[in-house]
């Protein structure tokens, strides 16, 4: 071991015989025991490690270097013999005593001091509290509970928190001692608006962070805690808190495990709060008892604005208990109660709610919730009378061509909805043709959504036509409308006189290359207006690209900034001629196209 440790430090300066040696001693345990059975053993070795070193000495003066490790012939001289023996040995007894005292202080443990001092910086760590607020702490040993790492990204988060209007948080899962930590700096901004603390495993224990905070806190306007398990639990703490803070407009708190219990916390809210406007519950478990107490709320709260219901558990009961509260209502200007299984009975109770109030509402969302012709009779009913209302959400349900019949015929006396989506209701061409008719003296539609209703070629059809030259249309959306390669032809000979519409969705409608060729037709022909195309899901291959790529490449005042060929069947060739069509027009008009192909 000691003749190893020696060569070893010489190997230090010299790697190739370091290289030599950890190959030929590859056990330096069993060539000890061997060295100290035989001491000749250790006298040649010893020998010819100085051979080594002589060796190298005289190369290094012919400017390079050759190690050599043959044995030498022996010295004659009785007196240089024995020299060369003991200077060697008395060099490898001192290198191997200090190495071993080298490894004896590094194997034995560390002196009963260093423990007491780990374990005074250990109580000092767990000692340490943070306040986030007058009078207020940190939970006492947060910062042990926490690695460096974990810090680092809250100390971060902090001063964002310290220096920006808006700062978003959303899915850093920092937890409830997390949002404790930053509650300090929340206190502290007070030019934060807006914070969004969601997806973050804030349970109700965590929303205590917010004591006083929100009281110091006087700038902050929009609070998003929603995907945080907080329950009803939470709900009941946050608004205690909420209830003296005069700056929180706008509450989010979508999928956070609320029921009934905590509906009832928000509706409390609600009836002494005179500055909050919008209120996000969606995707809860909330129920009939949960919209009765939401209900109670309207009648006495005249600041709310924005209500969000959607994906809970209202049904006609609820929608009934709602249309008393609105009754009384007037403030609010938007509901949304898509996927509440409210039924026919229930919007027949909405509506009638509805109609009753002062409250000038502008959004309704009403999708998903299983609303058939009889129900959208009531919904016409609603929509002639009404001057206010800008946007009707009737998506997913299943009205058909006679509930189709119904809202259009609404549709002609109403002069307010801008933006209407009747899409998956299945109604086919008889539906669409009615609906088509509307658009003949209605200018004031600027956004129709049909998609997802089977009306084919024949119903694409009466709808060109009129689009030819009427209406106000600017947003087209057609995805999955069955019109196949036929129903393109006339959509694409609309293109070429109409000066309105702007986004043009026609997605999983089977146009496949014929469909993509009608419509490069049109494309070449100078539209000033068409920005968006949506061409996804269509099965158009090569051929179509290509068409649509020449197009691009003749019309000089194309005004296309956005193309969409994504879920289709082209190849690179496909590919490549789109993109060198992007980049002709770039070049000839420094205008960008984003494909997405």
């Amino acid at each position: 071991m000691g003749f190893t440790s020696a060569l070893s430090l010489y190997s230090l300066s010299h790697p190739k015989v370091s290289a030599g040696a950890a190959h030929s001693h590859s056990h330096p345990l069993k060539h000890r025991l061997q060295s100290e059975a035989n001491p000749l053993t250790v006298r040649r070795r010893c020998l010819r490690f100085r051979s080594v070193v002589v060796k190298a000495a005289a190369a290094s003066g012919r400017g390079r270097r050759v190690y050599s490790q043959s044995q030498p012939p022996l010295i004659n001289a009785p007196v240089k013999q024995v020299a060369a023996f003991i200077v060697p040995a008395g060099v490898f007894v001192a290198v191997t005593f200090v190495l071993w005292k080298l490894v004896e202080k590094l194997l034995m443990p560390k002196p009963a001091r260093s423990s007491l001092s780990a374990a005074e910086n250990k109580s000092s760590v767990k000692g340490m509290k943070w306040s986030f607020a007058p009078g207020t702490n940190l939970l006492s040993g947060f910062t042990a509970k926490v690695d460096r790492e974990s810090k680092q990204k809250l100390n971060e988060f902090a001063k964002q928190l310290r220096a920006f209007r808006s700062v978003d948080m959303s899915g850093c899962n920092f937890g409830d001692e997390g949002l404790f930590f930053l509650a300090e700096s929340l206190a502290y901004n007070q030019i934060l608006e807006e914070v969004s603390f969601a997806a973050n495993g804030i349970t109700a224990e965590g929303t205590k962070a917010f004591d006083r905070v929100l009281q110091s806190n006087i700038s902050l306007k929009t609070l998003n805690i929603s995907g945080n398990p907080i329950g009803d639990e939470g709900a009941k703490i946050l608004c205690e808190i909420l209830v003296d803070n005069a700056g929180i407009e706008k509450l989010q708190l979508n999928s956070a495990d609320l029921g009934d219990e905590g509906a009832k916390a928000i509706a409390d809210l609600l009836k002494k709060s005179s500055t909050l406007r919008v209120v996000e519950l969606n995707n809860n478990m909330i129920d009939y008892s949960g919209f009765t107490s939401l209900a109670g709320a309207l009648l006495e709260n005249n600041a709310v604005r924005s209500i969000y219901l959607n994906g809970n558990y209202g049904g006609a009961l609820g929608a009934n208990a709602l249309a008393k509260g609105l009754e009384g209502n007037k403030s609010l200007r938007e509901l949304h109660l898509q996927g509440n299984s409210i039924g026919d009975e229930g919007v027949r109770a909405l509506m009638s709610g509805l109609s009753s109030t002062k409250a000038k509402l502008t959004h309704l969302d009403i999708g998903n919730n299983s609303i058939s012709a009889k129900g959208a009779f009531h919904v016409a009913e609603y929509v002639k009378k009404s001057k206010s209302l800008f946007w009707l959400n009737m998506y997913m349900n299943d009205i058909g061509d006679e509930g189709a019949e119904k809202i259009a015929d609404a549709l002609k006396q109403n002069r307010s909805i801008a933006i209407i989506d009747l899409g998956g209701n299945n109604i086919h061409a008889k539906g669409i043709s009615e609906i088509a008719q509307v658009l003949k003296d209605n200018t004031v539609i600027t956004t129709l959504e049909i998609g997802y209703n089977p009306f084919g070629p024949d119903g694409m059809k009466v709808l060109s036509e009129i689009l030819k030259f009427h209406g106000n249309v600017k947003a087209l959306k057609l995805g999955w409308c069955q019109i196949g390669a036929k129903g393109s032809e006339y959509i694409a000979d609309t293109l070429k006189y109409n000066n309105t519409i702007s986004i043009l969705d026609l997605r999983g409608n089977g146009l496949r290359d014929e469909g993509a060729v009608c419509l490069a037709r049109s494309l070449k022909v100078v539209n000033e207006v068409l920005t968006e195309l949506d061409l996804g899901f269509n099965e158009i291959r090569d051929d179509g690209a290509f068409a649509i790529a020449q197009a691009l490449k003749a019309n000089e005042d194309v005004k296309i900034t956005s193309l969409n060929l994504g879920n289709n069947f082209l190849t690179k060739f496909g590919q490549s001629a789109l993109t060198d069509a992007r980049d002709h027009v770039y070049e000839m008009n420094e205008k960008e196209v984003n494909i997405v192909f």
